[in-house]
């Protein structure tokens, strides 16, 4: 097994392996910041933390390139956690392992980090180096993008001087990003009230697994099931015969940015319908596998019997639950009327836990258009108010409008027809970039964002192509050289 030091660009995955071997989910990024900043502090070169957490580094231009203008450098320090069910691991503890395979670069059971790790590897690969033209560079390091978004949100006026960024955390090569989706979290609590169950009464867990999972957005239009919608069909499909499941407890998902790979619910029911409730099963599963069979390959769904648990949900509130859950819109919602191609509105049923006083269900809406996402979280709003639910929306993000005139743009496609002799497809992303919170501090910042293609992101399929960060860091290294002066 080659190690990643051994590709090129060289320096580019050195970091990223240094990357992987220290742990930085979200919310945990302490140890790779103390790293960055050190690896800062040995070049010399100035940084700090703003209030919030991100981090600054400041290098000056080469010799020859100081009339350029100054660019931002930009990259997330944190990654998505996500294991398979077959894979121990403490992400805030264990390091990633990170292999090649064939022509890509994956981990060992877990979600790689590429996104945005290769990114931030390529600015410190570039911030370390003493032979890369540029003008002024400032880095910025931000964190918790992939849970919150805090970093961004965070970022002051007045902190960074330059008028132009480069944002890394895009996942295709020949593609220049120019705008973004919105978003906002729906979230929906079911306080709960229990009933002892009853001496006829029988238990099975019920479980859905081996579905690919991925990326909220950039994923939500490939035909992917969600094993929490797959989950709740089923026990939907057992009340509509009559069989009446009772939930005792249920789970799913892992994040609400990651469709969700596994879901699993132990029920109760009166032992007398226990054919038919298998019955429904397997016609289901049948069904289930007619419709998502030629994507979700390693669909698996089980049910075995457990004791019988002393306790179970009302009945009452565990119908409602099964009903408006199963009623809760999921994947796209439309497509752009604007960009021939690319999603608009979308929402994913990403994770379903329950506490001892609580069902929750948490949700993420995308969308091109604010008043696309407010319409959908209205219409939740009104599907959940029909329950006991509590519902609230928290954590809006603008997204990011394209701007005709952009010099980003404009250096981007001339350095990449340079490069390839073509033009960079323009695109507009269905996933929630920085970008569009950065001009909430910086409104005057041109923005373009481009990557390698990473594929099968925030799950644990998650591979980048060792060809594509090749041709990035070219495109990246060529941008930097025609920045206009100031």
């Amino acid at each position: 097994m080659s190690t990643l030091s051994s590709l090129h660009p060289q320096g580019l995955w050195q970091h990223f392996e240094t990357m992987c071997s220290i742990p930085h989910p979200s919310k945990h990024e302490q140890a790779m910041i103390d790293w960055v900043m050190g690896l800062a502090a040995e070049h010399q070169l100035e940084h700090f933390q703003d209030e919030v957490g991100n981090v600054i580094i400041k290098k000056p231009a080469t010799a020859g390139m100081e009339d350029r203008q100054g660019v931002i450098l930009q990259a997330h320090l944190d990654m998505v956690p996500q294991a398979n069910n077959d894979t121990q691991h403490d992400f805030t503890k264990d390091p990633i392992r990170p292999y090649i395979d064939g022509e890509w670069v994956t981990a060992e059971g877990t979600t790689l980090g590429a996104d945005n790790g290769i990114g931030g590897s390529s600015i410190l690969a570039i911030l370390t180096s003493n032979d890369i033209p540029h003008g002024p560079i400032e880095a910025l390091f931000t964190i918790d993008e992939e849970a919150g978004m805090t970093g961004a949100f965070g970022l002051q006026a007045g902190v960074l001087e330059g008028k132009l960024l480069i944002n890394t955390d895009s996942e295709q090569e020949g593609e220049v990003y120019m705008g973004c989706a919105g978003g906002g979290d729906t979230n929906v609590s079911f306080p709960l009230e229990y009933q002892a169950t009853q001496s006829n009464q029988l238990a099975i867990e019920l479980s859905v697994k081996g579905l690919k999972g991925g990326h909220s957005g950039c994923d939500i239009d490939t035909g992917r099931s969600n094993a929490n919608k797959l989950l709740v069909r089923l026990l939907a499909a057992m009340q509509q015969q009559g069989i009446e499941p009772i939930i005792c407890e249920i789970q799913g998902g892992s994040l609400r940015n990651a469709i969700p790979r596994e879901a699993s619910c132990k029920l109760v029911f009166n032992a007398a319908k226990h054919a038919e409730l298998e019955q429904v099963i397997e016609a289901q599963t049948l069904e289930i596998v007619d419709e998502f069979g030629l994507v979700e390959t390693a669909l698996s769904i089980t049910s075995q019997q457990v004791a019988t648990p002393e306790t179970s949900l009302n009945t009452s509130l565990s119908q409602q639950i099964v009903a408006s859950l199963n009623a809760c819109t999921n994947g796209v919602v439309s497509m752009s009327q604007t960009v021939t191609g690319v999603v608009e509105t979308s929402l994913n049923l990403g994770v379903i836990s329950q506490t001892e006083s609580t069902i929750d269900a948490k949700i993420l809406v995308r969308s091109l258009i604010d008043s696309s996402r407010l319409q959908v979280e209205a219409s939740l709003a009104s599907l959940f108010s029909l329950t006991n639910a509590e519902i609230s929306h928290t954590g809006a993000y603008p997204g990011w409008k394209p701007e005709a005139n952009s010099v980003m743009k404009n250096v981007v496609q001339q350095s990449y027809q340079e490069l390839f002799g073509k033009r960079p497809n323009v695109m507009v992303i269905h996933a929630g970039l920085e970008c569009g919170l950065f001009k909430s501090a910086y409104p005057e910042w041109d923005m373009a964002s481009f990557g390698p293609t990473i594929k099968f992101p925030h799950s644990p399929d998650e591979k980048v192509e060792i060809a594509a960060v090749e041709k990035y860091w070219q495109l990246l290294l060529s941008v930097l050289k025609n920045i206009p002066t100031k």
